[in-house]
């Protein structure tokens, strides 16, 4: 609020329950000065540029490679599982992507239509397939989504670790409240 106490220009007033909860129903703030709830305001609003910005990223990417974010999940397991050796079957894919063994053949079929994935032999079952990324896909994933995660990287590493620890905490609880809702 401003000092008149008028809102902020800014959407993070939408965020403030001063505005939002003004009797308190659901926001106890009666012990906390001005500033402090200002401080916390401050945060929200940091969190829900960095989700508009994250949400525009991942859209955009989605865009640019023509797929959908099961897709583009799909593709990033394949990419960490070729770094790491790793080999990958239609079935493991349907896990961790949890989905139906009838869906992930959809999207298999999907992205090996698109040139994104290929399906082999697998080297020690002949029972199985082996889904690979083609080198393409990876390249441009790379320059695009990869560029943009290594960014990321490094705007935490400039934090401390105990900063790092505060961070984790604080999405941590986030997360745990949103599964309980």
């Amino acid at each position: 609020m401003t000092s008149d106490g008028s809102p902020h220009a800014s959407p993070a007033w939408m965020l403030d329950p001063r505005v939002i909860d003004p009797g308190e129903e659901l926001v106890k703030r009666s012990a906390m000065d001005d500033d402090e709830v200002d401080s916390i305001v401050d945060v929200l609003a940091a969190l829900r540029t960095w989700r508009e910005a994250e949400q525009a990223m991942s859209e955009e990417s989605q865009r640019h490679m023509k797929l959908n974010a099961t897709d583009m999940k799909a593709l990033r397991f394949l990419m960490a599982s070729r770094n790491t050796g790793a080999v990958v079957t239609p079935g493991l894919l349907a896990e961790t992507l949890k989905i139906s063994t009838a869906s992930t053949t959809k999207l298999l079929d999907r992205l090996e239509r698109a040139g994104h994935v290929l399906r082999s032999p697998h080297p020690t079952d002949r029972r199985a397939l082996a889904i690979t990324i083609t080198d393409a896909t990876r390249t441009d994933a790379r320059e695009s989504v990869g560029r943009m995660h290594a960014r990321r990287f490094e705007a935490v590493a400039k934090l401390t670790r105990d900063e790092r620890d505060v961070v984790v905490r604080f999405l941590t609880d986030l997360s745990q409240l949103a599964q309980k809702h």
